[in-house]
């Protein structure tokens, strides 16, 4: 029975029906989806459910796809916008593959979608922002020109109450927008999302995730900027100076009329001292006017004679009467 053609073909047999059985059957996890195709074709319904199914071995071929949300990066463009302004762009979007059979028809894989993808999405970004200028593309609402406008009612109160400002803060034109950047992603949703839909891909949003501008202008671009913040830094130092001479100029006066006032009144002090003290001296020589010529002449003899001093007069002079 061993070496009887039996006995060989049978475990050959079930070998072949193991192998037919693993062939047919494939298991779809969560968040993926399948077709089948035959000989190259789709045949069926695409799968979308999680499970195991079969199909017919060694003639049918599963191919899955991805069902969850995807996303596409483009790589930043250059672009130049209505009012002749050279920027970079750089996109991203989520997507999903909602029509598998198509999808399988026109790009096949995953790969084969970035690549639809970055054509579609680059040219309806390219179209969307060239349309339109610059200022569109970074701003999503006029807010700022509020602001700016009660800073300049600010400023305006300020000069009139005499305090000091500087004005460049708030200075130039902010150009109104129109459209804004947000519903320039709208716009480049919708010029894009019918195209996708017939590779059976849903675009679901669409963002502009920078902008820029392109190198040789960014380097102008900020130099201007640093320009302007050191004419605003300078314009702050002016205004620091002038605070500064009106503060020394309003110490120097008020030390003036303390000084002046303090002279005045030593003057006065002195006026009255001097008054007194003539007032005494009149009183003294009133009193005794030989007495007082007598003390005033030792005074006087004090003051001018020491011990090395040298004298030619005469006998009769009258400086020296009361030494006779």
């Amino acid at each position: 029975m061993k070496n009887s053609p039996l006995g060989i073909l049978l475990p050959l047999f079930g070998i072949a029906i193991l192998l037919s059985l693993w062939s047919g059957m494939y298991i779809v996890t969560e968040g993926r989806q399948a077709i089948i195709t035959q000989l190259g074709k789709p045949v069926g319904e695409p799968i979308n459910e999680a499970g195991l199914y079969f199909k017919i071995p060694f003639i049918q071929e599963t191919k899955f796809v991805d069902k969850r949300i995807l996303t596409w990066d483009g790589l930043p463009n250059q672009v130049t916008a209505k009012d002749k302004k050279f920027i970079n762009v750089d996109t991203t979007a989520r997507w999903r593959i909602v029509d598998t059979l198509k999808f399988i028809q026109t790009v096949q894989n995953e790969a084969g979608a970035k690549s639809k993808l970055d054509s579609i999405l680059d040219g309806a970004t390219r179209d969307v922002i060239s349309s339109q200028n610059l200022v569109e593309a970074v701003r999503n609402s006029n807010s700022i020109i509020e602001k700016i406008e009660e800073k300049k009612a600010e400023i305006e109160r300020k000069k009139k109450a005499g305090e000091p400002i500087v004005e460049e803060e708030v200075s130039g034109e902010i150009a109104k927008i129109d459209v804004g950047r947000e519903q320039l992603s709208q716009m480049i949703l919708k010029k894009a999302k019918d195209d996708l839909a017939n590779l059976g891909i849903e675009l679901i949003d669409v963002q502009l995730r920078r902008i820029s501008y392109e190198q040789s202008v960014e380097k102008k671009v900020y130099e201007r900027m640093i320009s302007e913040r050191q004419r605003i830094a300078e314009k702050i130092r002016s205004i620091g100076k002038g605070e500064k001479a009106k503060i020394e100029g309003r110490i120097n006066k008020e030390l003036k009329q303390i000084e002046s006032q303090a002279y005045k009144q030593a003057e006065i002090i002195k006026g009255k001292a001097d008054a007194k003290a003539a007032a005494i001296y009149s009183k003294s020589l009133n009193k005794n006017r030989k007495f007082y010529d007598f003390t005033r002449s030792m005074e006087a003899y004090k003051k001018s004679l020491s011990e090395d001093t040298k004298l030619i007069l005469s006998s009769e002079a009258e400086f020296f009467k009361y030494l006779r």
